[in-house]
């Protein structure tokens, strides 16, 4: 799970910003260069699956958050976030819901994420490449269910992604 912080600076905008789901790879990957070289700042922090099976994914989100914000140089003295408030976090701030498609500094920092992550998981799946990261992401597609019924969890799985549709396919309808 990655998150990221980004603050924009207002004489330098940036065209094409918007919720990093509406765009395609390669336009993400070029919004992404262009943010870091023209934002006064950007951050990126993530949960690894240990943290996330320990406190839960909703929780270890906030937390990858609230590391990303505070992680930026200069800190600033308010963060707009995508969705929920950040318990605990050092500055003052505002939940938006469904903020990377209203605010130009989610939409960038869900660019820089998703980017990030899915990097990530491009490596992930040339040191293990049975599970097909590099093409769903680590999202439930049905082949990634398909490879964790043949394989099993591999070391980068977190214990608690139990789809339904998985232990539909190994142990039957109603778990027979």
């Amino acid at each position: 799970m990655v998150a990221a912080a980004v603050v924009l600076c207002p004489t330098r905008a940036i065209v094409g910003l918007r919720d990093s789901k509406l765009l395609t790879p390669r336009a993400r990957e070029r919004l992404a260069e262009e943010i870091k070289h023209r934002a006064e700042a950007w951050s990126v922090a993530s949960a690894d699956p240990f943290e996330i099976d320990r406190i839960n994914i909703y929780h270890a989100s906030l937390h990858a958050m609230r590391r990303a914000i505070e992680a930026l140089d200069p800190l600033p003295d308010f963060a707009l976030v995508d969705g929920f408030e950040i318990p605990e976090l050092s500055i003052a701030q505002q939940a938006i819901v469904r903020g990377d498609r209203r605010c130009s500094a989610i939409a960038a920092a869900s660019i820089i994420a998703k980017v990030t992550r899915d990097a990530a998981m491009c490596a992930l799946h040339e040191t293990d490449p049975r599970y097909g990261f590099d093409r769903h992401k680590g999202y439930g597609t049905a082949r990634h269910l398909d490879a964790l019924a043949r394989f099993g969890y591999s070391p980068s799985h977190r214990r608690s992604f139990r789809p339904s549709a998985l232990f539909d396919r190994i142990e039957g309808p109603l778990g027979k």
